[in-house]
């Protein structure tokens, strides 16, 4: 673990902020909650990776502590998202660390042992990324900081995997892409990750809160 650290992003969940894709079938105040749940669920996953946690909010700092308490907690910079994982990923090497992993919390089942082999990829090399699959990421992980492969990407599309990895050859990093994986976005994710993990908690909330017909 010595040299890890693992930054998960996590929004305050208010109403009309998050898992808006999911309005319908979900009300807003529905959709805070399985945000709530799924962060939770992250949160406790990631206990057993293999580094210290970060907590990088936005959001009202004292909700944040009291859900978790002794979290380390760090405020998420303004921007976009590039913006945000560039400044995250800075504060952390500048605070020593060898290996930094970020990770969001739209990936409730996402396995352990992705963030393990995505440190350990980092032990060789500069870059590692879990495609999501969407055509995103859901993981990013550096060994060393290059605030590039955030300046200027295709945020929020299909192509941000493809850039970024243009991007990486283009300034010569060495990077390693690992299994995919997938965010929490919409009604069909939500049904793969019920099909998938019927016994996470985010999934048993979403089926409760849909009710009697949960993925029709």
């Amino acid at each position: 673990m010595a040299g890890n650290v693992l930054g998960i992003f996590a929004k305050q969940p208010l109403p009309g902020r998050v898992k808006t894709r999911l309005c319908p079938p979900f009300s807003h105040e529905q959709a805070a909650q399985l945000y709530q749940i799924c962060l939770e669920e992250t949160v406790a996953a990631m206990a057993q990776a293999p580094a210290e946690r970060v907590l990088f909010y936005d959001g009202d700092r004292n909700f944040f502590e009291q859900t978790f308490p002794g979290l380390r907690l760090l405020p998420q910079s303004g921007g976009d998202l590039g913006r945000r994982l560039d400044q995250a990923l800075q504060q952390l090497f500048t605070a020593g660390w060898q290996r930094a992993v970020l990770i969001g919390s739209d990936s409730p089942d996402l396995p352990v042992k992705l963030v393990a082999d995505a440190f350990a990829a980092l032990a060789s090399y500069e870059l590692a990324v879990a495609p999501a699959r969407d055509g995103g990421y859901v993981l990013i992980g550096e060994s060393r900081h290059s605030p590039q492969l955030f300046s200027d990407m295709p945020w929020s599309t299909a192509e941000l995997w493809p850039a970024t990895r243009h991007r990486a050859a283009e300034l010569g990093l060495s990077y390693c892409e690992l299994d995919e994986w997938e965010d929490l976005d919409d009604l069909a994710a939500l049904q793969r990750l019920y099909r998938r993990a019927p016994e996470s908690p985010t999934a048993l909330l979403a089926a409760r809160l849909l009710a009697p017909n949960p993925f029709l």
